[in-house]
């Protein structure tokens, strides 16, 4: 059997709120089109998963409502056929929502027989299956997937994800974790839950992947994977965390795999020595709950930052720029962690990487010899010395960056979550909240299309 998930986005849960104004209030219904992940191997169970993303919600017009009452709704199925129509030129999965005001979210005896229905008449239409979700008076969901009218498959888990993640697990497993007592004092046992449950991507494995892995590993994480196809050279000692004078020449992932099983804290870490946009690690990062963009170029940050956008899967980036003294000004020391999500800019719109230096950089690693040539022409302008990089400052800002996801778990700093784009300068002794917008007319975060969209031809709708 397929296990199955089913993530809301923030901004369309917030359409469907309404729908529970009050606990005495009859029962209402609205439709939706979810995109569809299709994770042939779940990289740390093995076997298959089917991650379906909100992608649009659509109003039940109030002529198509028959009748609704505390216990019941009802409506015309003329609404239903064109969402049945729409779901298939879309290439999207339909799905019925409907509440149940006064007490929390179940499925029935009457919706076990209404929804057999309709997913009859949904398989015969073509359709890959119907979903129907249950929105509980007191904020409970729970959510199944029809297959055909004689079966279907119940969602292990729902996670509304906005600035806030909030996660809804179907069968949460008993945990007693011990060495997690201290911050179950602080934010409760759900807390601790939630962590064991998050699956958790980490690109990158160097000053601040590093940091970011052992961290989430110390925090209860259940399940993380690293990317990175880079061998520790002796200039990263200075700041890779867990690595070792006789680690030199040993990959990145591999020593930190090492030293998150050495920890004994039950965490299942996966290992890819890949490029982020290679194939192999399609699946890895499609099953993410969070991505943390710890590399260090501009090609990678943009295809990570589609894929938040397209799967509905939080990025936390985190960069720094450092430049030395000189005769003329003092030491510029900056980093920053920017979280990225449907309903927020992206970081082209953000400003935080280049587009040109990206395909500059997508050139040297699929034609060098084209880079070389056209660097010798001065046409690209390829790398320089290395960057500076100081331990104290990667880590300070690992730490953040991994902090920003306690506040989507817990809301600690406010009940928005994340922070879009948080800015600390050494140098001058501040910290700063920055601002931007979407700009009007970017593809990948002012277009209704990739929001949610899941999987598309080519992926990420993005042509190499």
């Amino acid at each position: 059997m397929v296990a199955l998930d089913i993530t809301v986005l923030e901004q369309h849960m917030d359409l469907l709120r309404p729908l529970l104004p009050a606990r005495d209030a009859p029962e209402a219904a609205a439709y939706m089109l979810l995109g569809a992940s299709d994770i042939a191997t779940d990289p740390w169970t093995g076997q298959p998963r089917l991650r379906l993303i909100s992608h649009r919600v659509v109003g039940i017009p109030a002529a198509d409502r028959i009748s609704a009452s505390p216990v019941h709704v009802t409506w015309s199925t003329t609404g239903f056929m064109r969402l049945l129509g729409d779901a298939t030129i879309a290439g999207k999965v339909p799905a019925i929502v409907h509440t149940h005001p006064g007490s929390h979210a179940f499925f029935s005896e009457q919706d076990d027989r209404n929804e057999r229905e309709l997913a009859r008449t949904a398989s015969l239409k073509g359709v890959r299956g119907l979903v129907s979700i249950v929105l509980g008076g007191d904020g409970s969901i729970c959510a199944r997937m029809w297959t055909d009218a004689n079966g279907y498959t119940l969602a292990d888990a729902v996670q509304i994800v906005g600035g806030r993640f909030l996660r809804h697990a179907s069968n949460g497993d008993d945990f007693d974790a011990p060495h997690l007592d201290r911050q179950r004092r602080l934010f409760g046992d759900r807390f601790n839950e939630t962590l064991r449950s998050l699956r958790v991507c980490v690109v990158g494995c160097g000053g601040t992947g590093s940091p970011v892995a052992l961290l989430l590993a110390r925090l209860g994480v259940g399940r993380i994977s690293l990317i990175d196809n880079d061998t520790l050279a002796e200039s990263n000692l200075n700041r890779v965390h867990g690595s070792r004078r006789h680690d030199v020449g040993m990959l990145k992932v591999d020593i930190l795999k090492r030293e998150i099983e050495a920890m004994g804290v039950d965490c299942h870490v996966v290992t890819s020595q890949a490029w982020v946009k290679s194939e192999e690690v399609r699946d890895t990062l499609k099953s993410a709950d969070f991505v943390f963009g710890c590399t260090d170029d501009n090609s990678g940050r943009i295809f990570v930052n589609r894929l938040a956008y397209f799967y509905g899967i939080p990025l936390i980036d985190v960069g720094l720029r450092m430049v030395a003294a000189s005769e003329t000004h003092g030491n510029d020391l900056n980093g920053r962690v920017t979280t990225v999500l449907p309903g927020r800019p992206c970081l082209i719109c953000s400003g935080v990487v280049n587009a040109a230096r990206a395909n500059e950089e997508d050139l040297e690693r699929s034609r060098p010899d084209e880079f070389q040539k056209r660097k010798a022409e001065a046409y690209v302008m390829g790398g320089g010395d290395p960057a500076p990089a100081v331990v104290t400052f990667t880590t300070e800002m690992a730490t953040t960056a991994v902090n920003e996801m306690i506040a989507a778990l817990t809301g600690f700093h406010g009940n928005d979550g994340m922070v879009p784009n948080r800015v600390r300068r050494w140098h001058a002794r501040d910290e700063r909240f920055t601002a931007h917008g979407s700009r009007e007319g970017c593809p990948v975060c002012n277009a209704d299309g990739s929001r949610g969209a899941g999987d598309v031809v080519p992926f990420l709708d993005a042509v190499s």
